[in-house]
């Protein structure tokens, strides 16, 4: 009566869904809860960050998949493009033309000092301190760091950021979660963090005593500056930590590493061989010449050790015994050599070895060529299809962590260079910074991380050449798909134009090249 009260519709029983049958013999036993974002994150988070960490260290091709993104994410540069909302400030282009060129020369110069400025620890500039905020969302799914006011010795700028390892993100001496504290993340009744739980060391310091004491960082100061910058995405409402994708494969990545590992074992056990020395003299003959003494043990071991002993006497001094090689000598006399394979071959082979690899590729939202770097079975039109779709998911993730961070430390340097006089622009009637939008208007702007690639260059030129024809594009857009500033580039066409001139070298295309 229960089967046909679900079939027919019951009231009470009804099932519109097959997945969500009860009894189904497949799923019968499957009745996962249903909870809030942070009621299923935040008690796991510690261990499954831990066992990504554990990957990220000792499996090479996680390893190298986080690089991966690092490289087609910022690449070797993480250029600002500036682009001050000028129409929205009451400003002209030209005075935005001005402005931009200023701030991105100025910006660039400390950001990218040999002198670290823009890292508290001084030991990153800001690419790579960019590649390292992507490297640890992938991993811990989420950023943190402080903005700080440092006048250490004679800095050109006082801002600087200080990353912090997401594990000291926590609630105050254990304290359990509520409606406003999460995860360490003091929150309004909206869910709108408000200020954060830092504590003073990693809780894994024991020997610190710092690693017990806590301190809360309002999220910005009462003029709105930020103090503390948390990037992470959401996958559902009312989510407080972030957590890495990897987690979602933690699972099958552990038993693939495991699994590599034996039949990697097993394959070099079987590239082995033990060898021993066989004698073919008789039980009978051996036990008469023990002697008949009443102790059996001692009379084998003794002969035993007198027989072995003449024979390693006699293949200590053959010179040409090899097992490596092919000579074989005439041995002892009554004994034979015999090979024995110590292991067996294993299914560790080219098919198992991309199965693991487009799996862990899937997961990181990278292509399998890309993260082999296997491209024998490939042609351009499928080479170019995995390409763009990693470069989709990179440029994604770029948007959403990498120029996230960047925008928030270019913003907090436009303020502290403004309020200094460094921007002569700001002179000639720009309004306050602090007025309305006015803030997010100046520090509007892209960067440009890491050139696309390209698989065929004279195909892809081509491709761009005719979309700036056809108006479907912009120089800008051209140059930042190869990573390179469109104003720098021209600029420097302009110089070695001139020079060409000057040289003779340099003939003006006809009007048919022209056209």
């Amino acid at each position: 009566s229960v089967v046909l009260s679900e079939r027919q519709g019951g009231a009470q029983m009804s099932m519109a869904y097959d997945g969500a049958s009860r009894f189904d013999r497949e799923l019968a036993l499957w009745s996962p809860p249903i909870q809030s974002a942070d009621r299923d994150i935040l008690p796991d988070k510690q261990m499954s960050d831990a066992r990504v960490l554990d990957l990220a260290r000792n499996d090479s091709t996680v390893a190298s998949g986080i690089t991966v993104q690092k490289d087609a994410i910022v690449g070797s540069q993480f250029m600002l493009n500036a682009k001050p909302a000028w129409k929205v400030l009451g400003l002209s282009e030209e005075w935005a033309e001005e402005f931009q060129q200023e701030v991105e020369e100025k910006f660039t110069l400390w950001a990218e000092s040999q002198s670290n400025w823009v890292d508290a620890s001084r030991m990153n500039n800001f690419t790579s301190l960019i590649r390292l905020v992507v490297g640890i969302e992938s991993v811990a799914g989420e950023v943190l760091a402080s903005v700080e006011w440092l006048r250490d010795g004679p800095r050109p700028y006082h801002t600087a950021v200080q990353l912090i390892d997401v594990s000291r993100l926590s609630n105050p001496n254990g304290d359990p979660d509520g409606p406003l504290l999460r995860g360490g993340v003091a929150r309004n009744r909206f869910g709108a963090p408000q200020g954060y739980y830092i504590r003073m060391a990693h809780p894994r310091d024991y020997m610190d005593p710092n690693s017990w004491v806590w301190r809360y960082v309002p999220i910005r100061k009462p003029w709105g500056r930020t103090q503390m910058i948390h990037i992470l995405e959401q996958s559902r409402p009312d989510q407080s930590r972030g957590i890495s994708d990897i987690v979602s494969a933690l699972k099958e990545l552990r038993i693939i590493k495991k699994f590599r590992d034996v039949v990697l074992q097993n394959a070099v056990l079987n590239a082995t061989f033990a060898a021993s020395i066989e004698s073919e003299l008789p039980s009978e003959a051996v036990f008469s010449q023990l002697g008949g003494t009443d102790n059996v043990g001692d009379a084998i071991t003794g002969y035993a050790s007198s027989y072995l002993s003449a024979i390693n006497d006699y293949v200590g001094g053959a010179r040409n015994l090899q097992i490596d090689g092919v000579k074989i000598p005439h041995l002892f006399p009554g004994t034979k050599l015999q090979l024995r394979p110590v292991g067996s071959g294993g299914p560790l082979g080219r098919e198992f070895e991309q199965s693991c690899l487009r799996y862990i590729a899937g997961n990181l939202g990278i292509s399998y060529e890309e993260l082999s770097r296997d491209w024998t079975n490939t042609n351009y039109s499928s080479g170019r299809a995995a390409m763009l779709g990693t470069w989709r998911r990179m440029q994604a993730r770029k948007k959403q962590t990498a120029d996230r961070f960047a925008t928030h430390i270019y913003s907090l340097w436009l303020e502290e260079a403004i309020n200094k006089g460094d921007i002569t622009s700001m002179s000639r009637g720009a309004p306050d910074y602090y007025e309305g939008l006015n803030r997010e208007a100046y520090s509007a702007c892209e960067w440009i991380g890491a050139a696309r690639g390209q698989i065929d260059e004279l195909k892809e030129t081509q491709a761009a050449v005719l979309r700036m024809k056809a108006n479907l594009t912009t120089y800008e857009d051209e140059m930042a798909r190869l990573g390179k500033d469109w104003r720098k580039t021209l600029v420097q066409r302009e110089r070695e134009i001139r020079e060409f001139r000057a040289c003779l070298l340099y003939t003006s295309p006809s009007p048919r090249d022209r056209g």
